[in-house]
């Protein structure tokens, strides 16, 4: 089994997570997540404790399969009663950011402004012109939207300009020298 796998799910106050023939739905104060899990796992809610269980051993590919419905429902659960969010800093002389309604405007760098439209379920943010805030309730989304940002400027090695995650460190590579 699946070391992943076999670890319990504890749902938090207000969470609710219904299973029903390969659909679960997790309901809680931000929204509701809905997912598709394969037949050969099955769900046991007991109280607040959620556990997934192995329905059939014969596969040779159901154990990797335990512990990635194990994580996608424990983030499903995290997701609608905290939420993701991600961090962008953009650096870069006359980089900026600002959040026009639903659209994340960028200024890094291109003869023309950039616009980010944020999908369905996902709010920008901006604390300060250098930093975007990507945030919703679906991780992969919330992933998803801040790499397509970040590739839009991917970060330059020799002056770091670009636009990075906040906990990402950026090794810069040393320039020219001179002649002697």
């Amino acid at each position: 089994m699946s070391r992943i796998g076999k670890k319990p799910i504890t749902l938090p106050a207000g969470v609710t997570l219904t299973y029903n023939d390969g659909e679960v739905t997790v309901k809680g104060s931000k929204g509701t997540l809905v997912r598709r899990i394969e037949k050969c796992i099955d769900l046991h809610t007991e109280g607040n404790i959620v556990t997934l269980v192995i329905a059939d051993e014969h596969a040779d590919d159901v154990q990797a399969k335990h512990g990635l419905y194990r994580a996608l429902v424990a983030n499903m659960v995290k997701g609608v009663s905290e939420g993701f969010s991600r961090n962008l800093i953009i650096n870069g002389v006359g980089y900026k950011a600002a959040v026009t309604g639903d659209k994340l405007v960028l200024n890094i760098g291109y003869s023309h402004p950039i616009e980010v439209v944020a999908p369905q379920g996902i709010t920008f943010s901006c604390p300060s012109q250098t930093e975007v805030v990507v945030s919703g309730i679906d991780k992969e989304l919330v992933g998803q939207t801040a790499a397509n940002i970040k590739a839009k400027r991917p970060v330059e090695p020799y002056h770091g300009y670009g636009v990075r995650y906040k906990e990402e460190t950026v090794i810069l590579k040393e320039g020219k020298k001179t002649g002697k």
